[in-house]
């Protein structure tokens, strides 16, 4: 049975390979769909468009944007979006200039901790991408402060670190209509990052779904057996579609791969079918 990979990310964001790389290396996978899912940018999507036209590849065109959801910073994935649209081009603007005007906040705290790095530095790293804390540790990580992307990210820029400075998000809310409105299909990416340990998943994606919500990303590299099992039951429960995505970074996630994640990732195409017929009218 062919595979499907939902979830990728490339240079347009904070991915280390090209749309041109990524699509030739799923094919080579032998995956026969993909979705480009930059964070806050589809840039990348005529590059990835012209080189599976050589192809027996079907992109879908994605897009995964940052919001907050009940105190959590809430990743919302965006399938067969209409991404020319110029409204949602205004509002993915929007959101790059937030990520923009945080990287001298983070800079200015790290300098405090003794981690001396340069905007510009960040911004060579960034290169074309949508610019984001990936990119400044990986300049830590150059400079020799930290041994791996992981621990800059435990020292210094995940939620509660040293370093830390939050986004100004929109809600979750706003960011599934932003989707909804060019015609695409919202779906929660990787719930295993927001579960909530004393409530469980379950209330939250509730919330969600009253929010317009229309998926779960069940299938996801970092998942266990067990989280697979029970969001599935979750998104029967909730009348949820299924995805599921590797959230392939290339070198800056190592490990993971298109098509497989961690080694045992499975996504079928039948998810396709459901996910494609949910699509809103544009």
């Amino acid at each position: 049975m062919a595979r499907i990979d939902l979830h990728l990310h490339t240079t347009y964001s904070d991915g280390s390979f090209s749309p041109h790389e990524v699509v030739t290396m799923a094919h080579h996978a032998g995956v026969s769909t993909i979705a480009i899912t930059d964070h806050d940018t589809t840039d990348g999507l005529p590059e990835a468009f012209t080189r599976a036209s050589t192809f027996n590849l079907h992109i879908i065109p994605g897009i995964e944007i940052s919001s907050q959801f009940r105190g959590k910073e809430t990743h919302i994935l965006g399938y067969f979006v209409t991404w020319q649209d110029p409204t949602f081009q205004r509002r993915l603007s929007f959101m790059r200039e937030t990520r923009c005007t945080r990287i001298p906040k983070i800079i200015n705290k790290l300098k405090q901790l003794g981690v001396v790095i340069t905007e510009e530095e960040v911004k060579d790293v960034a290169g074309i991408g949508s610019i984001g804390r990936p990119h400044i540790a990986q300049v830590i990580l150059a400079k020799g402060y930290v041994k791996s992307v992981k621990e800059a990210f435990e020292r210094y820029l995940g939620h509660g670190a040293a370093a830390f400075v939050p986004r100004d998000l929109p809600d979750a809310a706003e960011v599934i209509s932003w989707i909804q409105e060019v015609g695409g299909v919202a779906v929660l990416a990787h719930p295993g990052w927001v579960e909530e340990k004393q409530n469980g998943l379950s209330p939250f994606c509730e919330a969600l779904k009253e929010c317009g919500l229309q998926g779960l990303e069940v299938f996801y590299s970092t998942h266990t057996s067990k989280q697979i099992s029970e969001y599935l039951f979750l998104a029967k429960r909730l009348d949820l579609l299924v995805t599921g995505g590797s959230d392939f970074h290339g070198q800056a996630k190592p490990g993971v791969e298109i098509g497989v994640g961690r080694g045992n990732l499975k996504i079928s195409e039948k998810l396709l079918g459901p996910l494609e017929a949910a699509r809103t009218s544009k």
